[in-house]
């Protein structure tokens, strides 16, 4: 097992850094500002206790151990990346949520600040300021939760920083959409892909 650093709040603030956190869920720090993505740290996967465990490795992080979180990507409304009890856990430290159209409303149903909630389809481009932008960006998936499926969008993000142009690829399958996302907004200094 790697080296656990369970004390995130205290992340050098100048250092670039990447922590996977298990499955689809990991914390990025990018020139300065910290984006949390896909969430899972009640060790739980599905909406039947006990029934799907997180991946492996997810449950070394609680909500206490994160930081401040300047942007909250989910890139769909599966269980495995969108956590009730961890979203929850995390309201008070994320600054703004950024999710396809649709994802928002088990936000606003939950009781978050509509303020903090960023929806957006495909191609669309949120501009936090000072050089950092997410762009959505097409993925090969679906969405749903228990017989809702596809009442909202799955997504894949690009996220551009001051000094570095990312691709988070969300939970998608392979398709051409990788080489046209490629050559709109390529090319990557990292991309992460399932």
């Amino acid at each position: 097992i790697p080296h656990v650093v369970t004390d995130l709040k205290n992340l050098h603030s100048g250092e670039n850094s990447i922590i996977w956190f298990g499955h689809s869920s990991y914390m990025l720090q990018v020139d300065g500002k910290v984006f949390l993505v896909d969430p899972v740290f009640s060790g739980n996967a599905s909406p039947l206790p006990g029934s799907i465990r997180a991946f492996h490795g997810a449950d070394y992080y609680k909500p206490d151990h994160m930081p401040e979180i300047d942007v909250l990507l989910i890139t769909h409304d599966h269980w495995d990346h969108l956590d009730y009890k961890t979203v929850q856990a995390l309201q008070s430290k994320v600054k703004r949520v950024i999710c396809g159209l649709g994802v928002g409303q088990h936000f606003e149903y939950w009781g978050w600040d509509n303020n903090k909630i960023i929806e957006k389809n495909w191609n669309e481009t949120v501009d936090l300021q000072h050089g950092f932008t997410v762009t959505l960006t097409p993925a090969r998936h679906f969405s749903g939760r228990l017989f809702n499926r596809n009442i909202s969008l799955w997504t894949s993000y690009v996220l551009q920083t001051p000094s570095h142009t990312l691709f988070l690829g969300g939970d998608s399958g392979y398709g051409d959409h990788f080489e046209i996302i490629g050559k709109e907004h390529g090319p990557f200094d990292l991309a992460i892909l399932e």
